[in-house]
């Protein structure tokens, strides 16, 4: 039960977030005396299995405004940080430091060595040069404010080790005890429920098709007034994707209130009005009477997925256009603009193991990421209740939360 000897600072959490704060730190304010604390074995073990090992370090986009749009929680509270450090920044310290980012097609970046051990050992390095100490295996427990000023934590190897200032950049608060240290100094949790899922539907007709993609559908969720748009993938298990993701994560704590089940509606053809597609069915009754309904499908439909929305408005197979009623006709406009499933429940995006929650944002200063309940503690990354879209830019609000935390800190050293 010895004492470990007094630093200035602490960081609790060897990710993203935390360790760029403490390297951060470490350069703004020499010969303080910083270490970073992980509970694992290894430092950075997100970093090293995200973007499927390649690490998609962030996203290209940098208006600060249009930026906080990608985040379904904490958007706002990230509009000054943005300003402050912002993914051209984020460029630019990697580069500084030998590691060349380059962007692919969708906006997303990754280093351009396609590795995350790149930027794991860009940041380790970093750290051991600036002197930072890096003590994995080292778990806090428990965390006491000191009377006069500073805390004094209890290790999971039975040591205590007294701080002068603390930073908690644990990760998600998946587990109930990662929030428990930012709970017992004053600090409100909000319930932590799964973002970034893929919706399970049991409709047969559409497991039939699983493999499809499509590149543009619009999905909505009456009531809830959520609406996006983008590419689809049909699973064996019901519909995911990118628009599916989108929505998952702006719906995050609705959907979890409905225990996963509610109505989708789909447009597949969102480029197209109803009036259009009307337009489109009446130019193929003109054009080609003779065939049959379900051998014809709209562009850019694939051939599976249009002869099963026929089905579904109750076409025959053997319908021919010619023959093809009012009624009908109808039908078909309602299954190609507003076909409506039941999503009976979800499943994690396995890639992505984001759930919103975590500290309360009210109760922490953005300027500086300090607590506005407990002077000289501060938080970055996932235990907050930020949480983004895929893309990278989860891992962005892990750099600008931590810049800021570790500059305050070190001004303060």
């Amino acid at each position: 039960m010895g004492q470990m000897n007094h630093r200035h600072v602490v960081v609790a959490g060897g990710g993203a977030a935390g360790m760029l704060a403490a390297i951060v730190c470490a350069e703004a304010s020499p010969g303080i005396r910083i270490a970073v604390l992980e509970r694992s074995a290894q430092f950075l073990s997100k970093v090293r299995i995200s973007g499927g090992g390649r690490c998609n370090v962030t996203h290209a986009c940098f208006d600060p405004r249009e930026l906080s749009s990608y985040y379904p929680r904490g958007g706002g509270a990230l509009l000054g940080p943005f300003h402050v450090f912002q993914p051209r920044d984020t460029i630019a310290w990697f580069e500084e430091r030998g590691v060349p980012l380059k962007t692919e097609s969708d906006g997303r970046m990754f280093p351009v060595s396609d590795s995350s051990q790149t930027i794991i050992d860009c940041l380790l390095r970093s750290a051991r040069a600036a002197g930072v100490e890096l003590l994995a295996n080292q778990g806090v427990e428990r965390v006491e404010r000191k009377d006069g000023a500073g805390f004094l934590l209890a290790l999971n190897g039975g040591e205590t080790l007294p701080c002068e200032r603390l930073m908690l950049a644990t990760g998600g608060c998946r587990a109930a005890a990662a929030g428990q240290l930012a709970r017992s100094l004053g600090h409100t949790l909000e319930p932590p429920v799964p973002s970034l899922f893929t919706f399970h539907i049991a409709a047969p007709w559409l497991r039939e098709l699983a493999g499809i993609s499509l590149e543009a559908v619009e999905v909505s969720i009456p009531g809830l007034g959520l609406r996006e748009r983008g590419a689809l993938l049909v699973t064996h298990t019901g519909l995911s994707g990118p628009v599916i993701l989108r929505l998952s994560a702006w719906g995050a704590r609705e959907l979890h209130g409905l225990n996963y089940q509610f109505p989708l509606r789909i447009h597949w053809l969102p480029h197209l009005g109803q009036e259009a597609v009307a337009a489109q069915l009446e130019s193929r009754r003109a054009a080609q009477p003779a065939r049959l309904v379900v051998n014809t499908p709209v562009p850019p439909l694939p051939a599976r997925l249009w002869e099963r929305l026929v089905l579904a408005a109750g076409i025959a197979r053997e319908t021919r256009w010619a023959e093809l009623s009012r009624s009908a006709r109808h039908q078909l406009i309602q299954q190609l603009t507003g076909a409506s499933l039941e999503v009976s429940g979800k499943s994690l995006n396995q890639d992505e193991f984001v759930t919103c929650g975590g500290v309360r944002l009210s109760e922490v200063n953005f300027k500086t990421m300090e607590s506005r309940l407990c002077p000289g503690l501060h938080f970055g990354g996932e235990l907050l209740d930020i949480d983004g879209l895929t893309g990278g830019f989860n891992f962005q609000a892990a750099w600008t939360t931590g810049f800021i935390a570790g500059k305050a800190m070190g001004e303060k050293g």
